[in-house]
């Protein structure tokens, strides 16, 4: 598992993964539940790495490429 996100992509990631798991907890609308997909991107920044990154060739990670 080579690193595939960058700096830029974690933070945005992050954010987003903590907009929809504030969602989630925060929310009466029946569609709160969606919510919790928020752990994805924020697994895949704390990890740097994306499984869909690598089907599709694309790389953020200023690491050695």
């Amino acid at each position: 598992m080579q690193k595939n996100v960058g700096g830029l992509d974690k933070i945005v990631r992050l954010g987003a993964g903590l907009g929809l798991l504030g969602f989630a907890v925060l929310s009466d609308s029946p569609a709160h539940a969606w919510g919790y997909l928020g752990v994805v991107p924020l697994l895949t920044a704390a990890l740097g790495y994306c499984p869909l990154y690598s089907l599709i060739g694309l790389n953020t990670s200023p690491a050695k490429r």
